[in-house]
């Protein structure tokens, strides 16, 4: 396989992920449930509590623990993106490691793996629930990891912040948020 540049401009990711969502495509709900919406399909802010619920669930499967902080959740006509900041410092030797434990938790939660990027500077893993939504972890600038789930399509409703405390400084109103700054035994 031929090695792309190191940097894919932003714009490529976001259509990336935007296609991982399944925005627009109401197929995709099929797998999703609904809390109480008569019509089956989910509103923004169920879809938000699920993405949460997605993102509890891997940041746990990671083991030794690392530290985390709320990234910024935007919404857009038809679904939602949440998104956590990795604060703990994970060096370039560890970076495969955490995607690796990432990409199996998916893999036993029968998500379907969309693509792997393996680049050594800014490497990632995306994958897709059966429900439609489009999750990722991907190393960025200075080494820093976030993790990121966009939900399917759903109704348009207003979207509180995540309710989940980060296991360090919450750093609200803070943007852009800090760059890795814990050290770990194991992951720096």
């Amino acid at each position: 396989m031929r090695r792309t540049a190191a940097v894919v401009p932003a714009a490529l990711v976001l259509a990336f992920v935007l296609a991982l969502s399944g925005c627009g495509n109401e197929g995709t709900m099929s797998g999703g449930s609904s809390s109480g919406s008569g019509s089956g399909r989910m509103d923004m802010q169920e879809a938000a509590e699920r993405s949460d619920a997605m993102l509890d669930a891997v940041l746990k499967a990671v083991d030794p623990d690392l530290q985390w902080a709320h990234g910024p959740t935007t919404t857009r006509a038809c679904g939602v993106t949440r998104r956590r900041a990795v604060m703990t410092v994970v060096s370039a030797d560890r970076r495969q490691t955490f995607l690796d434990r990432a990409e199996a938790f998916w893999r036993d939660s029968d998500y379907r793996i969309k693509a792997v990027n393996k680049d050594e500077v800014f490497p990632a893993v995306y994958a897709v629930t059966e429900a439609g939504f489009g999750v990722s972890v991907s190393f960025r600038g200075k080494g820093q990891a976030f993790l990121e789930a966009d939900s399917p399509c759903a109704k348009e409703s207003k979207v509180a912040p995540p309710t989940a405390e980060p296991n360090g400084p919450a750093y609200e109103g803070v943007y852009p948020l800090p760059r890795p700054n814990v050290r770990s035994d194991f992951w720096s």
